[in-house]
């Protein structure tokens, strides 16, 4: 009985817990496909009368909303790729290769972690500054190359590898290059997946960095188009949930699609330390 009384509350609080995270979106949804009418009325509604999609259509002709996104999406790919990279061929050096200082490199490599991102936004910006990279692609995109949570994450999984595939490719004369291009890339596939969800969808969010160095429309991202569909003198809330709605649909693909390799790739860090 206690069993069960127990069970239940769980269950009850993370209906809860889910109903409050997925409000937000629901609403989100339900107010980019309400009229205008609908979605200032009072009270308000939880759901349209109808599919309206003037809002959605209204978006696409106020901002170039299509332009944000093809630069949102570039930018993070080109960060994912080159997040995997680097953290896939660090990650395979703090795991397998032995040198000296390699726990003191990897503790002070793990310390970064720990300076947030706000701290390091203004020398970023007069590094990009210097290099003339203002409201360019290398400028949004060259920072964020390199993770050291992304480094965490992949060493912790190459760590489970078991240690006799490489012996036995060391007997057979393979050495580190090919044993990361045949052994640890193959086999670490789930982590380098988890980390390509991540970094995407980290990259895909970026709102601060994008609106510092960025000044012309070609290069803005989907985030700061989002911000232009507020005027100064009148926020029309429901065409702002519809842009939105737009910006959402392809970081809620991504997740849909890579959510059971991302749970799987963050729990893998808690088995071997």
């Amino acid at each position: 009985m206690s069993s069960r009384l127990q069970n239940t509350f769980v269950y009850t609080l993370l209906v809860i817990c889910s109903v409050l995270v997925l409000y937000p979106i629901f609403y989100t949804f339900s107010s980019a496909l309400m009229t205008p009418e609908e979605a200032s009325a009072y009270p308000p509604r939880f759901l349209p009368s109808g599919f309206y999609w003037g809002s959605i259509l209204a978006v696409f002709k106020l901002v170039p909303i299509g332009k944000f996104i093809t630069n949102s999406f570039i930018v993070a790919i080109i960060i994912m790729v080159g997040q995997l990279i680097t953290s896939s061929m660090a990650a395979y050096a703090f795991a397998n290769i032995r040198f000296k200082g390699k726990a003191f490199i990897f503790a002070l490599f793990m310390a970064t972690m720990m300076i947030p991102w706000e701290v390091t936004i203004i020398p970023n910006y007069l590094m990009v500054k210097k290099w003339d990279w203002l409201d360019s692609l290398q400028g949004l995109t060259v920072p964020f190359l390199a993770t050291a949570f992304g480094t965490f994450l992949l060493r912790q999984f190459f760590l489970q590898l078991p240690k006799e595939l490489f012996e036995a490719a060391r007997i057979d004369g393979c050495g580190h290059f090919r044993s990361f291009f045949r052994i640890v890339l193959p086999l670490g596939r789930p982590a380098l997946a988890t980390l390509a969800v991540y970094a995407f969808l980290n990259a895909w969010n970026m709102y601060l960095w994008p609106l510092l160095i960025t000044n012309s429309e070609g290069m803005r991202t989907v985030q700061i188009g989002i911000a232009m569909l507020q005027f100064e003198e009148l926020t029309v809330w429901n065409l702002v949930l519809a842009g939105v709605t737009v910006v959402l649909l392809p970081s809620l693909l991504m997740l849909i699609l890579g959510l059971k390799q991302l749970v799987r790739g963050l729990t893998a860090g808690a088995l071997k330390g």
